[in-house]
């Protein structure tokens, strides 16, 4: 039992909700979603999720991560990056998989596939 009440529950979504403004960053095991403002950069192992009234401006690293809202800065997603109609990413990407609805708006540098650089490697 003793165990147990030391392993991280990977299944808690860390909520930054609209109205709050982060300023540093951030650095997470579990899945984050932001309806709020984070500037700073982010790193979770989990899943990340900016809603339509979230807004990020600093690099990210996750594993896979949904954008609705803002987001200006680096992005390295190991798995599968979605950007939704209502997205605005302005910042180079390096991910393994991508999809863009039609709508979203998009200024960077796209790269697919293996991380291979210093600066992207997680």
């Amino acid at each position: 039992m003793a165990k147990e009440n030391r392993e991280i529950n990977l299944q808690v979504i860390n909520l930054i909700a609209k109205g709050t403004r982060i300023i540093g960053d951030l650095i997470s095991d579990g899945d984050i979603r932001i309806d709020g403002e984070v500037l700073g950069n982010l790193d979770t192992k989990g899943r990340l999720v900016i809603g339509v009234s979230g807004l990020l401006e600093g690099d990210i690293r996750s594993k896979s991560c949904e954008i609705a809202g803002t987001q200006k800065g680096s992005l390295y997603i190991t798995e599968m990056l979605s950007l939704k109609a209502s997205s605005s990413v302005t910042g180079d990407i390096l991910t393994g998989k991508l999809s863009i609805e039609p709508g979203a708006y998009f200024a960077g540098k796209c790269t697919m596939g293996e991380e291979s650089d210093e600066n992207g490697s997680r």
